[in-house]
């Protein structure tokens, strides 16, 4: 409920100790935000493959607004993806969920990423649970999944992946029936949720994999994931 009061707009109800807080209650929502001001790797479950002649690194980069520049080695299938240490978002009924998030990478085509959320899984490119965006080596073509027990709903090139060009992708969950998916603030479709991972408790995910031998990057601005306690 949201109750508008003299001093503003609340979510929380007259006799709430935050009625007049000024601003929304942050305690209504289990909220992660990250602008990549900081980075902590000890915060992150990181898996990595290295077979080239260097290795793998994850670092902020100087860029206004704050970016993690994420660094393959340079072999063909070479790959580094990040999951936040704990698994901490389920998605349960009547409580609505969003993910959003901005990123980049650095070859369209010659690359596999995938962003949203997951399971803690040490092959995040096969995972058997959880809802995100994924781009397959070989096409520039985004895909998204939701994906339970190994079964997955997906909706096949919604979008088209650019070379070092920023993308920003985002889901919503209804707490009931459907899951929205977004791109560059645009409403795509709306997946059923026969496989959502409900069962699960899940993390946030995301990285990439070099589809040629040669390192590729992948940058993220930001990630935002939002649920109704």
């Amino acid at each position: 409920m949201t109750t508008h009061f003299s001093g503003g707009v609340s979510n929380t109800q007259t006799g709430d100790p935050l009625y007049k807080y000024g601003m929304l209650d942050p305690t209504k929502w289990h909220t992660f935000f990250n602008d990549f001001d900081t980075y902590t790797a000890a915060d992150w479950t990181i898996t990595t493959v290295e077979a080239g002649s260097s290795s793998a690194t994850e670092a902020l980069a100087d860029a206004d607004g704050g970016v993690l520049l994420i660094t393959n080695d340079n072999a063909d299938d070479d790959s580094d993806f990040l999951q936040l240490s704990a698994e901490t978002y389920k998605f349960a009924s009547n409580k609505k969920l969003f993910f959003k998030a901005r990123f980049k990478v650095s070859d369209a085509t010659q690359s596999d990423f995938k962003m949203g959320l997951q399971i803690t899984d040490t092959t995040p490119l096969a995972v058997t649970d959880g809802v995100y965006f994924q781009k397959d080596d070989g096409d520039a073509n985004l895909d998204f999944y939701v994906t339970k027990d190994n079964t997955s709903t997906t909706a096949s090139a919604v979008s088209t992946v650019v070379d070092d060009t920023y993308l920003e992708v985002a889901f919503y969950y209804d707490g009931a029936s459907e899951v929205q998916y977004f791109v560059g603030g645009t409403k795509l479709g709306t997946s059923v949720t026969t496989n959502l991972p409900d069962d699960e408790e899940l993390t946030v995910s995301f990285g990439v994999r070099n589809g040629a031998a040669a390192a590729k990057t992948m940058s993220v601005d930001y990630i935002l994931v939002a649920k109704e306690r």
